[in-house]
């Protein structure tokens, strides 16, 4: 069995050999520089990993991994444009560096070439894989648009919420496991228990991501904390404290998402106190422990031996340990 780094090396090593030095360059420099911006590459390293798990040779599924990984670029770049972000991974963003219309037409030609590369699998899989694949290809833009629709909507339950990261996020993690799954000609049953291990993992690390944005170490976790509040979004803990604040909370909460002028910091302040009185930290904590417990449950019914799992396990448990 081969280590995390091992497969994440593959994954550098093909997307290096990928063919994009190609005119006009207008449509391929951008596609080249968005894959050049990094990334720990962890969802085409799942599929490898899986793959591995269930008895398959992951030199053979390089290809699928680099289409999940272009198409995971391909979705970054579009929501940058969605977003009006001007930086991704501290660099300028594809259409601040050229513009928008090129940044769209980039995009789209990275999930042509995504697909063009998932569709270099065992003839013998294809059909199950590409049905998969953009079966998590139409839902992950169904979680975008969710996404974009609840900024204008006042009120969202964490209902809504739960399934919109399901969407945007957790099933691209169980759909790049799966993939791999099927391509080591895995059993249907072990295929759906990798499947929801990825999606419940995936659901518990944004839930996580939520708490870290409002209680994480600002240098381990890589970006400003509070930035979520700052910006009013909606997140497990903003919904939860919505849906409980009373009285006073209440209109503190109202005051503070309301303000147009306003000192950040002390925004930040006032709302964290909020979710101190309500505990919400306490029950995102608890959500995000219940999904990472069913995801577990899921990767130890499968039947293969525990030792083929344990990469798996470790990834799972390194994963929910970025804290403050």
């Amino acid at each position: 069995m081969h280590s995390l780094s091992h497969f994440q090396q593959l994954i550098e090593k093909g997307l290096s050999s990928l063919e994009l030095d190609k005119k006009p360059a207008e449509l391929y420099d951008p596609i080249q520089y968005m894959l050049n911006l990094g990334g720990k590459r962890m969802r085409p390293a799942l599929l490898l990993m899986s793959n591995e798990m269930f008895g398959g040779n992951p030199e053979e599924v390089i290809s699928p991994a680099l289409g999940i990984e272009v198409f995971h670029n391909f979705t970054l770049l579009h929501d940058d444009i969605m977003d009006k972000a001007p930086l991704r991974r501290t660099k300028a963003t594809v259409h601040e560096k050229w513009n928008a219309n090129v940044a769209i037409l980039s995009g789209d030609t990275m999930f042509v070439q995504s697909c063009q590369l998932m569709m270099k699998v065992n003839d013998k899989y294809l059909r199950k894989v590409m049905d998969l694949f953009m079966k998590t290809a139409i839902e992950v833009c169904e979680g975008q648009q969710y996404d974009m629709n609840y900024e204008s909507i006042e009120k969202v339950s964490l209902d809504e919420y739960l399934e919109m990261i399901a969407l945007k996020t957790a099933v691209l993690l169980g759909g790049s496991l799966a993939i791999g799954a099927i391509c080591a000609n895995a059993k249907d049953d072990d295929i759906e228990n990798i499947y929801h291990f990825g999606k419940k993992l995936g659901i518990a690390f944004q839930l996580q991501d939520d708490i870290l944005d409002a209680y994480g170490d600002a240098e381990k976790f890589g970006k400003q904390v509070g930035g979520d509040i700052i910006s009013n979004k909606k997140t497990f803990l903003l919904i939860s404290a919505c849906e409980q604040a009373k009285g006073k909370q209440l209109e503190q909460l109202t005051f503070s998402l309301n303000q147009k002028d306003f000192n950040a910091e002390e925004k930040v302040k006032t709302v964290i106190a909020v979710y101190d009185e309500l505990k919400i930290k306490e029950q995102a904590e608890q959500k995000m422990d219940q999904y990472f417990h069913e995801a577990m449950k899921h990767l130890k019914t499968i039947q293969v031996a525990d030792e083929r799992k344990e990469l798996l396990v470790s990834f799972a448990e390194k994963l929910m340990v970025r804290t403050s």
